[in-house]
């Protein structure tokens, strides 16, 4: 060891034992190199909205742009379970579809699942695990499936005051559940909304999703209809609306293992609704907002 290596070590020690030990480091260790900018986590983008509508009313979206040129479909299912049909599951009936699910991984095919909390409550496993699997996104539902207007298929009704909180509530059934990134889109119970309803969830920020293309699984047995009606509606941008309980729509899943393969053949590619979504805010043609009232056959 040199004379000048000596000096240098015994300054260093010396600064150490006078609280120096952080400054003498510093001079002779060199220091931790900075991480390369592409290799800095960048914090994950939010989901893509639409803006608000007129009046700064919930925004409605209905299908992505139709280019032929980039033919995407996106299958919904909605996983309806009503707030007082709690007895009927216990006694039994079955809410749930695992086996469509099954399908939809077994085909590779993106899906949105728009779930109620009272569903999410029932099935916490199975809620978990689907808003776990990157192959699909969980939208709300609302928590109670009580619908949003009067006169909607029968179902119990939701008043103005309530309807926020019953979104909120269904967000937090998720948590609950375990779904680390429920989407900021909802599907009005039986796809009935007014201005009223748009106007009362303004302040949650939410997207509301409606469809272009009815399933008609809702109640069917015949799962070749049920294809052939999706087949005969798609179209470009198109959302196709079905249903994840089997004991209100047991056909659905036969129904997709018809519908997916004859669409790939037709040159479509599936998407998730945030996909869509996202091509609509970059597309000059977005869908507009809703008309004050809307009411959509074939589904409840």
């Amino acid at each position: 060891m040199t004379t000048r290596v000596r000096r240098a070590a015994t300054a260093c020690a010396l600064g150490a034992a006078l609280a120096g030990l952080a400054a003498c480091a510093g001079a002779q260790a060199p220091r931790a190199p900075r991480p390369a900018p592409s290799a800095l986590s960048a914090a994950p983008s939010p989901p893509p909205t639409l803006a608000p509508g007129p009046a700064g009313l919930t925004p409605v979206f209905e299908n992505g742009p139709r280019r032929a040129s980039d033919q995407t479909v996106a299958l919904t299912f909605d996983a309806d379970m009503t707030a007082d049909q709690g007895p009927r599951a216990a006694a039994g009936e079955r809410f749930d579809n695992p086996r469509l699910i099954a399908a939809l991984r077994a085909l590779k095919v993106p899906a949105t699942v728009f779930m109620t909390g009272r569903w999410a409550e029932e099935y916490p496993a199975q809620a978990r695990a689907i808003g776990r699997d990157p192959l699909f996104e969980v939208a709300n539902h609302s928590y109670s499936h009580y619908a949003f207007t009067d006169d909607c298929y029968g179902l119990p009704t939701v008043s103005t005051d309530r309807m926020r909180a019953d979104v909120e509530r269904a967000y937090g059934a998720f948590r609950e559940a375990g779904i680390p990134d429920p989407m900021p889109y909802f599907r009005f119970p039986g796809g009935c909304y007014d201005r009223r309803a748009l106007k009362a969830l303004t302040p949650a920020g939410i997207t509301a999703v409606q469809w272009d293309v009815v399933g008609g699984d809702a109640f069917a047995t015949d799962a070749d209809a049920v294809a052939r009606q999706v087949l005969e509606g798609v179209r470009p941008g198109s959302v196709v609306v079905m249903h994840c309980t089997r004991s209100a729509a047991p056909a659905t899943e036969r129904a997709v293992r018809a519908i997916v393969p004859e669409l790939r053949k037709r040159g479509y590619r599936f998407v998730k609704v945030s996909e869509l979504i996202g091509d609509s805010t970059l597309s000059p043609s977005r869908p507009s907002a809703a008309p004050p009232a809307t009411r959509t056959p074939g589904t409840a």
